[in-house]
């Protein structure tokens, strides 16, 4: 797959291209269904397919909304797009310059001119230019001057997986993992550097790797402890996670701490990612640092049973 940072960057000129448009927040199971359409419509490799995605998240940029929590960081939703088969992504800067667009400038100038759209396939109630103008009804009239076609999946196709943005952040804030993966269609992530903690594990041989997530706008799942996988150096690991507080330690501000098992190495200063798998159970605050590491060593207990069990098996995407 070929990235591009902008659609002016885009320099496909020997095919037409079938494309997709949206922020594909989560590249959840209706987002794979878009995409899976737009595959098998490349017009008997006359076209290439391409999706056209933005970055930041519009919302961030016209209302100013620090608060906008998505389900994947740029990195990750380029790596999920880039394992379904693409041909090209552009991921295109959204300013309030971009914003101002209006429908026929964009359908013009971006669609026809600069990526040679020859199919556009959307979602249903699809809206794009200024203030979201332009509707399924004038792409069609645009497409017939610019001469490309455009197809709306059908509502109910989408209904039918019964899966939006919003319930899988709902399900995670709520804790409910298992579920938000089945809307996914993968497990859900976490990626960030390994940074240095207080080494208290290490004293109770439960060492942890502390991970720095640095994209604010990344959603971390409700609190509590989960079973988690790794992948690191092509080696696979399962592991035990803790996001919250620490109260047991007064701790001031939430961190994520992961204790991987059968693993001995340093990894400081790397990035690593984790998928998580199970909830646990919710954080607690124990009366001393002995009685928290005697539930650790529980909680390690139940997840090595899931795991000789079958309940739990290392899976990638």
């Amino acid at each position: 797959m070929k990235i591009y940072q902008s659609y002016q960057d885009f320099s496909n000129t020997s095919k037409s291209t079938t494309v997709t448009i949206g922020t594909f927040d989560g590249v959840h199971i209706g987002h794979q269904e878009i995409i899976k359409q737009l595959l098998s419509q490349e017009l008997d490799g006359e076209s290439e397919s391409l999706i056209l995605t933005f970055f930041p998240h519009p919302r961030i940029v016209l209302q100013k909304d620090t608060n906008v929590q998505l389900l994947n960081t740029i990195d990750e939703k380029i790596g999920l797009l880039k394992k379904a088969g693409l041909h090209h992504l552009i991921v295109q800067p959204f300013t309030k310059e971009f914003s101002r667009l209006t429908a026929l400038d964009f359908a013009r100038d971006i669609l026809a001119e600069h990526i040679k759209t020859k199919k556009l396939i959307i979602g249903y109630d699809h809206r794009f230019g200024r203030n979201r103008e332009g509707s399924f009804e004038q792409l069609k009239e645009y497409g017939k001057i610019y001469d490309f076609d455009v197809e709306e999946i059908p509502a109910q196709n989408i209904e039918d997986i019964t899966v939006s943005s919003t319930k899988i952040r709902r399900a995670l804030e709520e804790g409910a993992i298992e579920k938000a993966n089945s809307f996914l269609g993968y497990h859900y992530m976490l990626t960030g550097k390994v940074v240095t903690g207080n080494a208290l594990g290490r004293q109770y041989d439960y060492p942890t790797v502390n991970i720095n997530i640095e994209e604010s706008y990344k959603l971390v799942p409700k609190s509590g402890v989960y079973i988690v996988q790794s992948t690191i150096e092509d080696q696979h690991y399962f592991g035990l996670m803790n996001i919250g507080m620490r109260p047991t330690l007064n701790g001031k501000k939430r961190t994520i701490e992961v204790h991987l098992l059968d693993f001995k190495k340093d990894l400081y200063g790397t990035k690593i990612q984790v998928d998580l798998l199970k909830r646990v159970r919710d954080e607690q605050k124990f009366d001393s640092m002995e009685h928290l590491y005697a539930q650790i060593k529980k909680d390690e207990i139940k997840a090595r049973s899931l795991i000789k069990n079958g309940k739990i098996s290392f899976q990638t995407y």
